[in-house]
């Protein structure tokens, strides 16, 4: 082969793995695009204010899942209902994309929209099931819903297909909770949701996350849940404000070794049932 055909297939050779790292390049910004949007999708959902019931003390984290070029679709709400009791929903959506969190919003404002309407924590989740079913779509979400009135500190909760709650009380016991629970939404028509009821002690916490803070690859569900029991009830006896027991559990998630979605809502009450 002559210099000159040696020299021309080397230039071809240069110009095609130009051309591939440019398309590359072109994909990566395309896809990076796509993740920044979706995480402001996911932001601009989630509520900037939490509720201030008498005696309630809320607090959360979450930290979306970017790494990688994915984002999840976690999530979690509180706000006042219109009989003054406080609603309050954590989850996660299927799938790890901007349809995920569109998906999310869908969810989120749908269980807001329908807890309007009144009926049991359990009744509205069926609601929001059938809901998303009319919709058409492929995803789904795991779920729990829980409806607090300060003034009693009674808590009922349903869970459709999501993780149990961990609790804990001002001497120090602390648990999972064992509540039965029901499909994820947007899977199953007709599906129940049972409902089950607690009382949130004065100086006890209940604590919602999403699977991120407790389950990957370098720990196991029933270690991150005992973990966070740990935290829970030490934070319950040393009286920890919630929003530093929120953080703990957080820097908690970096120890399952992924970089899924992370959410967590704290739920606290210092003051004593029927006190002025």
């Amino acid at each position: 082969m002559s210099r000159t055909g040696s020299k021309d297939h080397g230039d071809e050779l240069l110009n095609r793995l130009g051309t591939l790292t440019a398309q590359a390049r072109a994909a990566a910004e395309v896809q990076r695009s796509r993740v920044e949007l979706a995480v402001a999708l996911q932001r601009g959902m989630l509520p900037r204010d939490l509720p201030a019931g008498d005696g309630v003390r809320l607090a959360v984290r979450y930290v979306p899942a970017n790494q990688g070029l994915n984002v999840g679709g976690d999530w979690y709400d509180a706000f006042t209902m219109p009989d003054g009791r406080i609603g309050l929903s954590i989850g996660d959506v299927q799938g790890h994309n901007i349809e995920a969190a569109a998906f999310m919003g869908q969810v989120r404002v749908g269980l807001r929209a329908l807890a309007s309407v009144g009926g049991d924590p359990g009744e509205l989740l069926a609601r929001t099931n059938e809901l998303l079913l009319t919709l058409g779509g492929d995803l789904f979400a795991t779920c729990t819903f829980m409806r607090l009135d300060p003034e009693t500190r009674l808590l009922e909760s349903a869970r459709a297909g999501h993780l149990p709650c961990v609790w804990a009380t001002a001497d120090g016991r602390s648990g999972v909770t064992e509540d039965e629970g029901g499909p994820p939404l947007g899977v199953q028509s007709g599906a129940v949701y049972p409902v089950t009821r607690y009382r949130l002690d004065s100086g006890g916490v209940f604590v919602m996350v999403t699977d991120g803070v407790v389950e990957g690859p370098s720990m196991r569900l029933d270690e991150g849940l005992e973990q966070v029991s740990r935290l829970a009830g030490i934070a319950a006896v040393a009286r920890m404000d919630v929003d530093a027991l929120a953080a703990a559990v957080i820097k908690g998630a970096a120890e399952v070794g992924h970089h899924d979605d992370a959410a967590v809502l704290v739920i606290g009450h210092d003051k004593p049932a029927g006190q002025p």
